[in-house]
């Protein structure tokens, strides 16, 4: 039986301009043509599936990877009206297909609440695709089109059988290959990046059913939650010691819906993610404004209700409620009234929004802490400690300030610098032991070569506040060196060194030291990481010989090939040296594997998720045993061990 389309019919389609500047210009429509365009088309796509599920007309979106590059998405919505527009006498269907702003999102009878690229997305893809396919069952019936580039090549025409293998009764069916012409680059999509995108859709969509078919190689995932925001903030919290249960927060008004869940753990980290009609806002917005103001006042009555002055030192600040909470904002509201700032809609502008969650926020957290005095006092116990290491971290950051030892105006002794004075051209090596450091600075270029010696391992600082870690010498000496300082008063501007990197031996000891490095990055200097400074040096695992040939190996499957590449198909005698740590190299065996630009072999280090990156470094270098434990009987064949 065919649902009722609910005022989404031909009328409702309004075209606002043609197709053309797509492909002058697609990095204004999708913000890149790397492969970072190319997942945002399959988004927009899914976009549009998920519009019919916020609408409450859709709950099943099937998404596959075709063998031949093709990416296809199902969903059982509505189905794209196809009669004729009664003003462009063309099918609506060729008009959400060929038109740009062509679609249901310029008014709210279609779509009160919409997540697609300001109603662009389906023609923008349409129109970067060599070839596309469209499918829609509506009214029992089947129909469907094609283009190439955007074109239509054949009218809408009703069909008997799907070539898609349609597998719902109603709704729409895309399959679109991205165009070589347009991303040179690659035209696969980055899958993980992907499945943790719908992951997270999927989490504020509750009740629907996503599934990822990769026919490539033959992964299969699917993904359906019916706790909603409340099924995310327990997966934030994984793994991690809450303090209380998570408190929800719904309220609607007129056009706006919002929706909050707030959870403490006891680490000193935040967390909070905030959304907007499924839109991912990572620059956050109005609504997360409006959320912060609220909190952070609320919390503050709170406190004078129930403490005597000499309990509080000071109002506590939105940095002293930060520490160790979880948080999602999620606001829905009209597609019509919003406002983004940027084309890539990570911020949102809507002022009206920030007194909307503020008032929301406040008005059930007041009432909430009064009824529930047992988790109030526990969420202000936590808060009070903050504050008060806050205080002490910021004295002691003082003291060091006053002596100047954070200002640049002494450079830590054992760095051995550089002449290059552009960070631009500039890099440092952060090198395990003195002996290797001492190696190192003997085959570096000193001309933009930077090195600091560290010694033993330094501190663990998935827990410590800012007094204990510079209070830590070898970290100290590493904020002086780059130069940008550390906590609040850091500014990016100075950084000293434009490639950070870390080079340990590769042994259990140096990956351990390289975690404990990365932690510290992650937690205290995370702009490093996000602006793409920080890297892994790969030094070579194996010194392989044969007579005066000689290569560097930086696997055991990199050593088997050097080693027929050296032999050459006949007999000979390939002598090989495994390199236990940086020291047992001389400085230009160190120089020409490890450190020199023109051979070297440098790994970035990305962030792409931050919220499994902070379940990782929590789990791994926090306090709580059973998680890690876990982790660690689970993964343990997979580890190589060099016995």
């Amino acid at each position: 039986m065919a649902k009722k389309s609910s005022g989404y019919d031909a009328e409702s389609i309004v075209v606002l301009e043609g197709l053309e500047p797509v492909r002058k210009r697609p990095g204004m429509y999708i913000g890149s043509t790397s492969q970072v365009g190319v997942n945002h088309c399959l988004n927009e796509i899914v976009d549009n599936a998920i519009d019919e599920a916020l609408a409450g007309y859709c709950h099943n979106i099937h998404v596959r990877i075709e063998k031949n590059d093709y990416l296809t998405v199902f969903d059982d919505g509505r189905g794209i009206p196809v009669e004729k527009n009664p003003k462009h006498k063309t099918s609506a269907l060729e008009l959400v297909m060929t038109k740009l702003h062509a679609g249901g999102k310029f008014t709210t009878s279609a779509y009160k609440v919409s997540g697609g690229l300001h109603g662009v997305g389906a023609s923008v893809v349409n129109a970067l695709a060599e070839h596309l396919i469209v499918e829609v069952r509506r009214d029992g019936q089947l129909y469907r089109q094609e283009y190439k580039r955007g074109k239509a090549l054949y009218p809408v025409k009703k069909v008997s059988d799907s070539i898609l293998k349609f597998p719902f009764k109603n709704g729409t069916a895309i399959s679109f290959l991205p165009d070589k012409e347009i991303f040179k680059e690659t035209i696969e999509i980055n899958y993980g990046n992907f499945k943790k995108q719908v992951k997270e859709r999927a989490y504020l969509i509750s009740s629907t059913l996503f599934k990822i078919v990769n026919v490539k190689t033959s992964d299969r995932t699917a993904y359906f939650f019916d706790g909603g925001i409340l099924s995310l903030i327990r997966d934030i919290n994984r793994g991690k010691k809450v303090i209380h249960e998570a408190i929800y927060i719904k309220k609607q008004l007129e056009d706006k819906e919002v929706e909050v869940a707030i959870q403490f753990n006891d680490s000193i980290n935040e967390h909070v993610m905030s959304f907007v009609n499924v839109i991912n806002t990572v620059e956050g917005g109005t609504h997360l404004t409006g959320f912060r103001i609220a909190l952070t006042k609320s919390i503050n009555s709170y406190a004078r209700s129930i403490l005597s002055e000499k309990d509080i030192k000071e109002a506590l600040t939105g940095d002293d409620v930060k520490e160790g909470l979880s948080a999602i904002v999620y606001v829905k509201m009209s597609s019509t009234n919003l406002q983004f700032e940027g084309q890539t809609k990570s911020k949102l502008g809507n002022s009206e929004v920030q007194t909307f969650v503020q008032q929301a926020v406040s008005e059930y957290l007041d009432v909430f802490f009064e009824e529930n005095p047992r988790v109030g006092r526990d969420i202000l116990g936590k808060i009070i400690l903050a504050q008060r290491a806050r205080l002490a971290a910021k004295a002691a950051k003082e003291a060091v300030l006053r002596k100047g030892a954070l200002e640049g105006a002494t450079l830590p002794g054992k760095l051995a610098d550089c002449s290059e004075k552009d960070p631009v051209l500039s890099e440092i090596f952060l090198v395990e032991g003195n002996s290797a450091g001492g190696t190192a600075k003997q085959g570096r270029n000193r001309r933009f070569q930077a090195i600091l010696p560290l010694r033993g391992k330094v501190l663990n600082t998935e827990r410590a506040y800012l007094d204990k870690v510079l209070a830590f010498k070898e970290l100290k000496d590493l904020v002086i060196a780059l130069g940008m300082g550390i906590g609040e008063n850091i500014d990016y501007s100075k950084l000293r060194y434009h490639k950070v990197a870390i080079m340990t031996d590769a042994d259990v000891d140096g990956e351990h030291i390289r975690t404990l490095l990365l932690t510290f990055f992650f937690r205290h200097l995370p702009d490093i990481i996000s602006n793409g400074h920080l890297y892994i040096a790969q030094p070579p695992l194996f010194k392989l010989q044969m007579g005066k040939k000689i290569a560097y190996a930086f696997s055991d499957e990199e050593r088997e090939l050097e080693m027929k590449k050296m032999v050459g198909g006949g007999e000979g005698n390939v002598s090989v040296q495994r390199y236990k740590g940086l020291g047992e190299m001389n400085p230009e065996q160190l120089w020409e594997t490890t450190m020199d630009p023109e051979a070297r072999v440098l790994k970035r280090v990305t962030m792409d998720d931050a919220t499994e990156t902070d379940r990782v470094f929590s789990m791994l270098m926090g306090e709580e045993v059973p998680p890690r434990k876990k982790f660690i009987i689970t993964h343990a064949k997979m580890a190589t061990l060099d016995i």
